[in-house]
Parts: C-alpha cells; sequence; structure tokens
C-alpha cells in the first residue's frame, strides 16, 4: 500500500483522553489509513520526534462564519491547530436573511470590511448561504450553527417586542429550513439585540424545533455578572422543556463581587446532569472578554436596529436617559460600564483613520485624549463617530475561576474568536488575543508550565470532546477511517505570543496542521491550501 504522507516517531495522543504512545501515522486520499510502526514510504515524511501527534484541534465556539467568504484563509485559526471551527454562535449567523433587514445588514458589513474589500449579502435561506461557503475551501472545516438573532431580525426585525403568532410560525419555519440544510444545532446571544428582547417561551419554541433534527442548544446566556445565576437556570429551563443538550458559550465569572462562583456554578450544571440535562460548557483562557462597544448602551436603546440607536444617540434627551441607566442600572441587563468600571473597558478597533490613536485605550484614558467632559460623552461621540462599529475588550475575570473550569470533565475549548492574520487587511486595530493564542496559551501555560490539565486531558478537550458534543464524529481522534485531520506540536516550545497591547503575533510550537490530508501549516509557515471543507449535519 503506498500512502501520501507518514508522520514518524511521534508522542500520539489520540484525543480520547488515552495516555500517549509511540507510532507512525500514515495518511491516504484526505484519510487516516493505518497506525502503527510504518515500514513502507510515502511521497512525503515528517519526522516528528520529541513532538505530540494530535488529533487537529476543534473550535467550540467560533465567529469564524463573518469572514469564510471574504478572508477564506484563516490564518491565525489553522496556525493555531484548529481544523474545525463550530460558527454561528452568539445568535449571530450570517443567515437567514430577509429584506426585512437586508439593507441595514449590508450596511453593518460594509462598515466593517476594510476599504477596497466588499460582500454582497445576496442570499436569504441557510442553505443558500451554505452553497456560497461550498463554492471555494476554507483554511478549516467549518460547521455552523443557526443564530436565533438572525431568525427572529428574519422574521420579525430588530424590534423590542415579543414575537405575534403569525411571525413566530415563520421563525419556526427558518428554525427548520436550516436544521435540514445541515445546521447543528440553535445559539443564542442573550445581551445582545434582537436576541435581548426575546422571552424565554419563545426560545423554547425553536429549541423543540432543533430537537427534531438532533441539534443542540448553545447559548450566550442573558448574564455572565451579577444576573449569572439567574442567566444560567434560564438555559436549564430552555434544555429541560424543549428536551435538547445544552452547551454554555465561553463560561465566565464575570463580576469581581461573584469571583469564586465557578464552584456553585459548576455545581448547577453537576445537578442538572443528574436530573438527566445533558449541559457542558466551553471557556477561552483568558480573564477579559471582547464585543461590540454599542452593548454598553441599555437594552431599550437598540429598538429597532444599529441605525434606530445611533439616531437615538444624536438625541440630547435620550443620551441623558441612556446615562442615568448605565449609572442606575436596570433590572435584568448586563451592565458593563457600570459593573465593571470604564477603567476596565478598552477600544479595540474603529473604522476611521482619525480615531486610530485610541485603538488599546480604556475609556477613561480617551476621555482625556479627547478632552471630553466624562466617560459617557467619550463613549456616545466615538459610537456615533465610528457608526457604531467600534469593538471592545472588558476586563472582568478571577485566575482562579478560569483555572476550576478549565479543570472541570465538563468543559471543552473555544476560542470565541474570528478570523484574522498578521499581515494584510484583516488585521485591524488590537483584537482580544484569544484570536491568535486560545490553544496554544492552554498547552504552553496551563499544562508545561502550571500543569492545570495534563497533556491528554488538554487534547480530549481540544479534539474527541467538542467532536462528540456537536455531532461531527469523523474527526477529533486519531483513528484509521477518520479524516486526517492533524496538529503536530512541540511540548517544551508551544506558547502562545498574542497580547492585548500586541495581538497580531502567530504561536510558537506548532510546525505541522494538516487539514484533510493536505498541509496547512509546514514548517511552521502557512502553505495557503484551502482544504477545509463546509460541514452539515447529517440527518440520518
Amino acid at each position: 500500500m503506498s500512502l501520501d504522507l507518514v508522520i514518524r516517531n511521534g508522542r500520539i495522543i489520540d484525543g480520547a483522553g488515552n495516555p500517549w504512545y509511540y507510532g507512525d501515522v500514515g495518511i491516504k486520499d484526505g484519510k487516516i489509513a493505518v497506525i502503527s510502526h510504518i515500514k513502507v514510504k510515502s511521497a512525503r515524511e515528517i519526522d516528528a520526534k520529541g513532538l505530540i501527534v494530535a488529533p487537529g484541534f476543534i473550535d467550540a465556539h467560533s465567529h469564524g462564519d463573518f469572514n469564510t467568504l471574504i478572508y477564506r484563509q484563516m490564518e491565525n485559526i489553522i496556525h493555531q491547530g484548529i481544523t474545525t471551527v463550530m460558527a454561528g454562535q452568539c445568535g449571530s449567523s450570517p443567515a437567514p436573511l430577509s429584506d426585512l433587514i437586508r439593507e441595514e445588514a449590508q450596511r453593518g458589513s460594509d462598515a466593517q470590511l476594510p476599504e477596497g474589500i466588499s460582500l454582497e449579502l445576496s442570499w436569504s435561506s441557510f442553505d443558500e448561504y451554505l452553497k456560497m461557503e461550498e463554492k471555494t475551501g476554507l483554511g478549516a472545516n467549518t460547521a455552523h450553527m443557526v443564530g436565533h438573532g438572525a431568525i427572529r431580525s428574519a422574521a420579525m426585525g430588530n424590534d423590542a417586542r415579543a414575537p405575534r403568532k403569525e411571525e413566530l410560525q415563520i421563525m419556526r419555519k427558518l428554525m427548520k429550513e436550516a436544521m435540514l440544510s445541515g445546521a447543528y444545532g440553535l445559539t443564542t446571544g442573550l445581551i445582545y439585540p434582537p436576541g435581548i428582547y426575546a422571552k424565554t417561551d419563545e426560545i423554547i419554541e425553536l429549541a423543540k424545533v432543533a430537537t427534531e433534527y438532533g441539534g443542540i442548544y448553545d447559548s450566550h446566556i442573558r448574564g455572565e455578572g451579577k444576573t449569572l445565576i439567574a442567566a444560567l437556570n434560564e438555559a436549564i429551563e430552555v434544555g429541560e422543556k424543549a428536551g435538547i443538550p445544552v452547551q454554555i458559550s465561553h463560561h465566565k465569572i464575570a463580576s469581581s463581587t461573584l469571583w469564586g462562583s465557578s464552584v456553585e456554578t459548576l455545581r448547577m450544571f453537576e445537578d442538572a446532569r443528574g436530573r438527566g440535562l445533558d449541559i457542558t460548557v466551553d471557556q477561552y483562557p483568558y480573564k477579559a472578554g471582547s464585543t461590540s462597544l454599542m452593548t454598553l448602551l441599555p437594552p431599550w436603546a437598540h429598538d429597532g436596529g444599529r441605525d434606530a440607536a445611533l439616531e437615538r444617540l444624536r438625541d440630547p434627551k435620550l443620551r441623558a436617559r441612556m446615562r442615568g441607566d448605565i449609572e442606575n442600572g436596570l433590572d435584568g441587563w448586563e451592565n458593563f460600564a457600570k459593573e465593571l468600571g470604564w477603567d476596565n473597558v478598552y477600544v479595540t478597533s474603529v473604522i476611521s483613520e482619525e480615531n486610530k490613536s485610541i485603538e488599546g485605550m480604556n475609556i477613561t484614558q480617551i476621555k482625556e485624549h479627547r478632552g471630553a467632559e466624562d466617560e459617557y460623552t467619550a463613549v456616545f461621540e466615538v459610537l456615533l463617530e465610528e457608526e457604531g462599529a467600534a469593538g471592545m475588550v472588558i476586563f472582568y475575570g478571577d485566575e482562579e475561576d478560569v483555572k476550576r473550569i478549565m479543570r472541570h470533565p465538563l468543559h471543552m475549548v473555544g476560542t470565541d474568536a474570528g478570523c484574522c492574520t498578521v499581515e494584510g487587511p484583516f488585521c485591524r486595530g488590537k483584537p482580544h488575543p484569544r484570536h491568535y493564542g486560545t490553544y496554544p496559551k492552554i498547552l504552553g501555560k496551563y499544562v508545561r508550565e502550571e500543569k492545570v490539565l495534563t497533556w491528554e486531558e488538554a487534547v480530549r478537550k481540544m479534539t474527541s470532546f467538542p467532536a462528540q458534543r456537536f455531532g461531527i464524529l469523523d474527526r477529533g481522534l486519531l483513528r484509521p477511517g477518520m479524516w486526517a485531520d492533524i496538529t503536530v506540536f512541540d511540548p517544551e516550545t508551544v506558547i502562545d505570543r498574542a497580547t492585548y497591547k500586541d495581538p497580531h503575533n502567530f504561536p510558537d510550537g506548532i510546525p505541522y496542521v494538516i487539514v484533510n490530508g493536505e498541509m496547512a501549516v509546514d514548517d511552521g509557515k502557512y502553505t495557503g491550501a484551502l482544504a477545509g471543507r463546509t460541514l452539515r449535519k447529517s440527518l440520518y
């Protein structure tokens, strides 16, 4: 038997949690053909002596789908050893899309894209979007969830109200179409419009449709700070009433007043499993998160969409009301500015050249830099100048909570990142370092240096666990017959190099990444291969 590629002399960690062993891995026609001490020669051989040979990492929480039609290389993803991403998270999948919001969505897309690059949002259904993505290869395999926010907007726009009976029926139909097209489940982003306006019963109705087709419910819950416990109870309620497995996105304790509460939240998950609910979590290994600067505004300000919110920002009376709500809080609202403080909120990206100097500054520093009256004025003015397209990083966490969640057997790894690159148009601003460093940081810091996890535990949380969780059962393990998604890393040198001040750095210690049998990273350099595929969930 001739082979296309043989990886020799490596320490194999198979992804199942088993102890490592020495062996060779032979690849033929994009799949693993044999794992043994291989005698035959092949067209290409890699000497992996001193290296670990693992399944390609599976990102349990990705936002790569908003880039795949225009930046297919996914270079920051590939360099981390990630070969498959789970996209469509936080309720914000690109499809479905209807004429109710197409024009506003197009403006939002145009504002976010680098100058000279455009994307026509011409699709409507989930299937139409996937077919566009399938026309050309991808850097990594991409599996898609469908976002509740996308479904809601397509059916009823971005209004702050409950859906009418006929609108809910449209939402169910859109959910069914997505599942029949290969979506892996339903996601929500309940701190973002329009998800923030949805009641629990609305989510349950859509989750029931996902249940019919073997999907899961993956939620950015309604609050990760002071409202954390109530928000987790809501996710558990959805799972129990819809009869659907639940995934808690980027689980964290996002308030200093609650540090240590991961003891309680992890017990909640264990108790729910004891009652029969299949619930798991993902996490990135940082004490800060990242999202749109627009989320600093109270929920009512977003009624009707981004354009309506910006118009309200131009009204002095409504700005005063927003300020009052941020200062005093609103029941059930995750109020980042009030809860974390302005000095923990940093602007990461802007679209205008005039504001480039504020990237990397916190809001207090921006106030001083601009000579603004106060932090509120600084934020409101930046949002207007950037047409709502500014990004932020927010610092909230405690290292012990990060480690406690990471150790737990219900935990798997996710980046919560989109696609970008060190050079070129897709490197705007100072994005969260998770875009470049999530997986190598866990391997270098939390396995090698701090021994929070063993190599085998870490690899399982990055491979077979998310594969099993989402139903991608032909990947995530090193077994003959599986697709040849393989990551080879150096246990002595693997580490992240991305920081908050200087995020655009690929990691060290991951010399080889193979996607569907093709070399994507060879001797530490991206090859340009587009061997990844759009994955669709099988209904059989």
